[in-house]
């Protein structure tokens, strides 16, 4: 990688972006674009959106996620390990599979490909009474593709061939826009550049470009969204009734999304604890209503089970989490 001496790496990379997503893109894409911003809107933006009449079930959204990546070369890998235990007690990111490549030095990832990764995170926006806001929740399917790339050519591509994926979806090229800062940001040993992409009013997810401060010549790509935000986009229903169905005037939205992720937590053997990734496991069951699940949580925990069970196998059965999620509400 050649770099123009009064250049840093980030600027040079920053700069060099915008013809780079022109020549990947093509022309029925109109650019926007100074020293410091960029946006990529399609030529015929502005038509008509109509959600598809039969919203597709989960599974049927991530097959179709698993199709559309292979059709682009790209396959699907195991998911990450739940509990991380290094610099997060749990895997917030699909991201953290490129760790042994942008922060220990090595040369490949934990992971590489398409990761449709459960994660747990509680940086999700809430309103002023402390609620989640629609399109937020604490845990989610984190859909990535994450990648060491030789050049900003092969980043391009990445982009191109999301848009691909997002056509197999449903969603149609001129619906989509990108945009984001043409300036580099830095965690540590770490930097990267970040650009969103959004269908219609919403922002599905983002494509990062990263790489070691030390070693700026090793390249990597981070593009992700999530499993439910793109379901969202796609079938524009109601939030709640999106992600918990029947269950959605059950309960308070805090002790449904308590539930979905101690059950996530629980199914991978995390246990509640006074400390540790068990400490967070007590922290969310804390947070369910006891008067609203005093006939249980049994019901909502197979409905939860059986979504995550569409990712990796748990290591509980429904029952006996549902059995411990009881017990500790009721210490």
């Amino acid at each position: 990688m050649l770099i123009h001496e009064s250049r840093t790496v980030g600027e040079d990379l920053a700069q060099r972006i915008p013809s780079t997503l022109r020549a990947a893109l093509g022309q029925h894409w109109e650019f926007t674009a100074d020293d410091r911003h960029i946006e990529v809107r399609h030529l015929h933006r502005g038509t008509l959106y109509r959600p598809p009449r039969r919203p597709p079930s989960w599974r049927e959204l991530l097959d179709s996620l698993e199709t559309g990546f292979a059709q682009v070369g790209v396959a699907r890998d195991a998911c990450l390990p739940l509990r991380w235990g290094r610099e997060t007690e749990l895997t917030i990111s699909a991201v953290q599979a490129l760790d042994p490549l942008l922060k220990d030095g090595q040369l490949r990832p934990h992971r590489s490909g398409f990761l449709p990764q459960p994660v747990v995170r509680f940086t999700g926006q809430r309103d002023f009474t402390g609620q989640l806001k629609e399109g937020f929740l604490t845990s989610f399917v984190n859909i990535s593709r994450v990648q060491r790339v030789g050049d900003l050519d092969e980043y391009g591509a990445i982009l191109d061939g999301w848009l691909t994926v997002l056509s197999r979806l449903g969603f149609h090229a001129r619906h989509l826009s990108i945009h984001g800062k043409l300036s580099s940001w830095r965690r540590r040993q770490v930097e990267g550049i970040t650009l969103r992409f959004r269908h219609l009013d919403r922002t599905l997810g983002d494509i990062v470009l990263l790489w070691n401060t030390e070693h700026p010549d090793r390249l990597a790509v981070d593009l992700g969204s999530g499993l439910e935000r793109l379901a969202w986009a796609r079938t524009q229903e109601c939030w709640n009734q999106l992600i918990y169905g029947s269950f959605a005037a059950a309960a308070p939205p805090t002790t449904l999304d308590a539930v979905r992720t101690a059950t996530l937590l629980l199914g991978h053997g995390i246990t509640p604890a006074a400390r540790g990734a068990g400490g967070i496991t007590r922290r969310v069951i804390g947070a369910i209503d006891r008067e609203a699940t005093r006939l249980g949580v049994g019901a909502l925990v197979r409905e939860m089970y059986s979504y995550w069970s569409l990712f990796s196998v748990l290591r509980a059965p429904w029952p006996e989490i549902a059995r411990a999620i009881e017990e500790e509400i009721g210490q």
